[in-house]
């Protein structure tokens, strides 16, 4: 009796086992046959979103290719349509402006030159290269025909680098082409220019100094301790530079902000064989967002930008001749690059702008206008 249910129960198990591998067997392949259907889904939904993002961004690019013209062309439509007047205005008030424009013309700085120009737009830029770190400053001399460019590599240093000419520089792997000049002292943020065969540089070791440099007799000509007390920096952006040093058609300038007036910034001509201060002005150009300025024709220009850099642009104008204010000047747009400009140098000879970007030396040529007389 045992051994024939013992037969029985084998015989069951015998038949049962193939069924139970054949189930196994079916869900096996139809696991993995869902398994390379959804593979195959995710696989083209992968390339969907790629597909998808291709598109957004040739979009976005679009979109910034349409938001630069239209920029663009409200610069255009800015400097075609000034603003017309929309109020009646009390003779009594006519008197009190006549009264104010006639008192401005008395105390006018006294020009050097009959310079009247003034910036109507930035026509082009070029580009040379990309050397040193990613703030410093390189210019011509700016009093002088001479093809040397001078590059002062970073925020402060003791030696500048002279190229015999821009070709030389932008073919130079590097600095090699260069040769090196030691100054006697060190040299402190951005603000420095090179003035008819002598550097201006600005000494920030215990007091502001203004140092001049003989470089045919290599030899210090003169220096001047700043007459302003509590120095803050002068750009927002660049706060390693205190002073800002320029020049122009009417000679040597001095950009700066004291704690006395640290909202805004201030200026300063200066007597560039002795470095005697002429005159002192405030001006209304904010501090805050401030990246660089420079002065043409006794007109300071500030060019902003903003803490994540992005598009620079002159949004502040100060005329040391009351020839041309704010409202007069259109909004100049810089050609977006790189980030923020850490120096602008002006070339009264050339009409350019050589700028330090990023670590880029750039070019900026300039398109001007006459100066309207009030």
């Amino acid at each position: 009796m045992e051994c024939r249910c013992g037969q029985i129960i084998r015989k069951m198990l015998g038949n049962a086992a193939p069924d139970r591998v054949s189930l196994w067997h079916n869900q096996a392949t139809r696991y993995a046959s869902e398994l390379r259907e959804l593979k195959q889904q995710m696989v083209s939904q992968l390339e969907n979103l790629d597909k998808e993002k291709e598109a957004l961004r040739m979009n976005l690019d679009n979109v910034g290719t349409r938001v630069d013209r239209v920029e663009r062309e409200l610069d255009y439509l800015e400097t075609q349509n000034g603003a017309q007047p929309c109020v009646d205005v009390d003779d009594k008030l006519i008197e009190q402006q006549v009264t104010l424009v006639e008192e401005k013309q008395k105390a006018k700085y006294s020009k050097l030159s009959d310079c009247s120009d003034m910036i109507s737009s930035v026509k082009a830029m070029k580009i040379l290269k990309r050397v040193g770190g990613l703030k410093g400053m390189w210019s011509k001399d700016a009093s002088r025909a001479s093809g040397k460019v001078y590059i002062f590599n970073g925020t402060n240093g003791d030696t500048i680098h002279e190229f015999v000419s821009v070709q030389d520089f932008t073919h130079s792997l590097g600095l090699s082409l260069s040769k090196d000049l030691k100054l006697p002292s060190a040299w402190s943020g951005t603000g420095h220019v090179v003035f008819n065969s002598h550097v201006y540089y600005v000494n920030q070791a215990e007091e502001m100094t203004v140092v001049k440099y003989d470089m045919v007799k290599n030899s210090v000509t003169d220096s001047a301790v700043f007459p302003m007390q509590d120095h803050v920096s002068v750009y927002g952006l660049t706060p390693e530079t205190l002073m800002d040093l320029a020049v122009d058609e009417e000679g040597l300038w001095a950009i700066y902000a004291t704690r006395q007036n640290e909202r805004h910034i201030s200026l300063a001509k200066m007597d560039s064989s002795s470095l005697d201060i002429e005159q002192m002005w405030d001006t209304n150009c904010p501090r805050e967002n401030a990246e660089a300025a420079f002065v043409i024709c006794g007109t300071l220009y500030v060019v902003y930008n903003t803490k994540q850099p992005g598009r620079s642009r002159v949004q502040c104008v100060f005329d040391v001749n009351d020839m041309v204010t704010n409202e007069d000047a259109p909004v100049v747009y810089f050609p977006k690059r790189y980030g923020a400009h850490s120096s602008l140098k002006y070339n009264p000879q050339e009409q350019l702008l050589y700028a330090w970007d990023d670590g880029y030396q750039i070019l900026y040529k300039l398109i001007m206008k006459k100066k309207l007389e009030i």
